[in-house]
This record gives C-alpha cells, sequence and structure tokens, in this order.
C-alpha cells in the first residue's frame, strides 16, 4: 500500500478533477512500478483522492500518450 501528496494543474482540475486525478495517479503508479521492479501479475486494487473520491477505475483506464490502445 502506497499513498502521497501530489499538485495537479489548477486549470485541468477544475475542467475534469477525476480525470486529471486520475492521471496523476497513473503517472505516480507507474513510477512506483519502476522503483520497486514489479512483476506481470501487479495491479491496481484502489485509488481514492480527497479522503474518500474512488478514481480506481478511471486510473485503470488512463493510457501512455504513445499508446494505441
Amino acid at each position: 500500500m502506497q499513498s502521497g501528496s501530489f499538485p495537479v494543474v489548477n486549470s485541468e482540475f477544475k475542467k475534469d478533477p477525476d480525470w486529471t486525478a486520475a492521471i496523476t495517479a497513473y503517472e505516480w503508479v507507474q513510477q512506483i512500478k519502476i522503483k520497486f521492479a514489479a512483476s506481470k501479475d501487479f495491479q491496481i486494487n484502489q485509488v481514492i483522492y480527497n479522503e474518500d473520491i474512488d478514481i480506481t477505475e478511471l486510473v485503470k483506464k488512463v493510457r501512455p500518450k504513445n499508446c494505441k490502445k
């Protein structure tokens, strides 16, 4: 389990707070995977921001810009 605080672009957060938070969370998860050499069965169980907003499914939908999926 990991937790942390992350800045987001305020103008983007105002437009779509959940998606902006999901992108930031996704980027952080990718850093964790690299840092800990996560195995292929690594999975995201839950992502929450502002103490009670669950964005788990949104984070799972985020794809890198160069990914064609």
